[in-house]
């Protein structure tokens, strides 16, 4: 049986039932700017992907009403398939090669501060798209120099000349999301791998890079899991976290466990800090991008200055 079509448990929580309050995303508008529609039409002449859209987030309209967006490279769909994630599985097309300069056009357009790129997975390319990555890292500095370059990356099968790729272009942050603890991996996540993932995180670090990862609650871990997740981020590299709740996309997508309230999201930062994390955002509407540019402004001073 495929398992993204099983049907749910009863202790499983009906994606059709309200969402608790703090859940809710209370959004106004200034009419006067109107940044929101300024971003989409960027977006859209551009003929560029957000991961804004294309994994439905709950913030879009909020983090474009404030000009900011998550761009994401190598085309909308995916060549792997996770239970929790919105983005399209299938065949992809080839890599445009213009889209690095339509993006660095953007964000020079945008008079972006701080950027943040991902993309899908690409394991039908050898080196997983990396080089796509640092061709638009190295075009947006061309076209805007003072905006710090945050990228969001696969695992790239923890391939060595890819990574090498990707650090070859600069970027002042590389994250990789674990997304889930290591109990969770074979169901939520079966075409990845736990210690893949440390495996890049640390290499990552061990090449003096800014580590950042992020991690989604609600999928059904256990306090003893999460501990032992951030333990073991911290004991690989990463110094920048992000926790957020899980919200399921479609029917057809894992269904949540139960929704954290925000006093657990709370203690959670407590205990990361106390791990040592130098920055730590942690809330149920934190995104890996979420207000990324504010989260670790703080740290600017402290990024690697290429």
């Amino acid at each position: 049986m495929n398992p993204l079509k099983k049907k749910p448990r009863s202790k499983q929580i009906n994606p059709t039932q309200p969402l608790p309050d703090w859940m809710k995303v209370r959004v106004s508008f200034p009419k006067e700017t109107d940044a929101l529609s300024v971003v989409r039409e960027e977006v859209e002449t551009k003929q560029l992907h957000t991961v804004c859209e294309s994994a439905s987030c709950p913030n879009l309209n909020h983090c474009w009403n404030r000009r900011t967006a998550t761009y994401m490279l190598a085309g909308d769909i995916c060549t792997r398939r996770c239970q929790y994630c919105d983005v399209a599985f299938g065949k992809p097309g080839a890599l445009d090669p213009m889209e690095p300069e339509r993006v660095a056009r953007s964000v020079e357009a945008l008079e972006l501060r701080h950027v943040v790129l991902t993309a899908v997975n690409r394991d039908d390319l050898k080196d997983g798209g990396a080089k796509h990555f640092a061709e638009t890292v190295s075009k947006i500095k061309e076209y805007r120099k003072e905006c710090t370059i945050e990228v969001l990356i696969p695992d790239f099968k923890a391939n060595e000349e890819s990574l090498q790729i990707l650090y070859s272009a600069k970027p002042n942050i590389i994250n990789h999301n674990i997304e889930t603890v290591e109990r969770l991996f074979p169901t939520i996540a079966p075409q990845k791998k736990y210690q893949r993932s440390l495996e890049v995180l640390e290499h990552i670090a061990k090449h003096g890079f800014v580590t950042k990862s992020g991690l989604i609650l609600g999928l059904g871990e256990t306090d003893e899991d999460v501990q032992k997740c951030l333990e073991d981020l911290y004991a690989h590299g990463v110094r920048m976290l992000t926790i957020g709740q899980y919200l399921q996309p479609g029917p057809t997508h894992y269904p949540v466990q139960n929704f954290v309230p925000p006093e657990k999201f709370a203690h959670w930062k407590e205990v990361a800090y106390k791990i040592g994390f130098k920055t730590v955002a942690s809330g149920p509407l934190v995104r890996s991008s979420y207000h990324a540019d504010e989260y670790f402004a703080e740290d600017s001073g402290n990024l690697p200055k290429w």
